[in-house]
């Protein structure tokens, strides 16, 4: 219990660290502009695939789980349409996310700390902290919105295409369902989520890989505890986020 709370008040501390005023604002610009290419834009080829084929995947479950003939086909579109907003374009995606962005940013500041990079920063007079971490919470903060948004265009359209071509359901009835009794506040849930995950990746995985002691397996280890850690939190807070944005 103690080493938690003592990993909490560390935790807390690198933040204060980081988002304490930055020296150049130009150095910070241009780092936010490196950062939003590795964390961003690199990151849109796999939630582009992922994305696709859990769309797929979601509408052929639908249509096999709701064979009664009671149900109307366009339930097909709505449930993949309800599935993808409320849950796997923010949730999952950030899963996905956190094991690939969150054990990068670990791995990359420990291989600095192990290699003394971080202390010649401090020794220049430069916070390291806030130089190495916050650009990549901002870069974070600002493009995974962007990742939500393709996740939710991708998936929708890998459902309707994965529903037409296997003959489970028209293409009528599912742009119907996905039409039917939208509710645009799930768009904005959705994005609400991502930005707390967002932070949740950057400053948990930049807090395993800033204190690391010790050599390359231990970067290798805070790169583990990042995506495990990153994964549970952004877990619970889906709970939390969950009730108090919905209920």
């Amino acid at each position: 219990m103690f080493r938690f709370f003592n990993q909490l008040g560390s935790y807390f501390l690198l933040l204060k660290k980081v988002f304490s005023r930055p020296e150049k604002a130009s150095v910070y610009y241009k780092q936010t502009m490196h950062e939003l290419v590795s964390l961003g834009v690199n990151s849109i080829g796999i939630v582009t695939i992922i994305s696709f084929f859990m769309g797929a995947v979601i509408t052929l479950q639908t249509a096999y789980n709701t064979e009664n003939p009671i149900y109307p086909t366009y339930l097909i579109g709505l449930g993949c349409r309800d599935s993808i907003l409320l849950e796997f374009s923010s949730t999952i995606v950030a899963l996905i996310l956190a094991g690939k962005v969150g054990s990068n940013i670990a791995s990359e500041i420990g291989t600095m700390r192990v290699t003394e990079q971080i202390d010649a920063l401090e020794i220049m007079g430069v916070n390291s902290a806030s130089y190495l971490i916050l650009p990549k919470i901002i870069a974070a903060l600002a493009f995974n919105p962007f990742l939500t948004l393709i996740s939710i265009n991708v998936g929708i359209l890998g459902g309707w295409m994965a529903g037409t071509m296997s003959g489970v359901i028209t293409s009528e009835d599912f742009i119907y369902g996905i039409q039917y009794a939208f509710i645009p506040y799930y768009i904005t849930y959705a994005l609400i989520k991502t930005l707390f995950f967002a932070f949740i990746i950057t400053s948990v995985s930049g807090f395993q890989g800033y204190y690391v002691e010790g050599g390359s397996l231990e970067v290798g280890r805070a790169s583990t505890k990042a995506v495990v850690f990153s994964s549970v939190l952004i877990l619970l807070f889906n709970v939390i986020l969950t009730q108090l944005l919905l209920s």
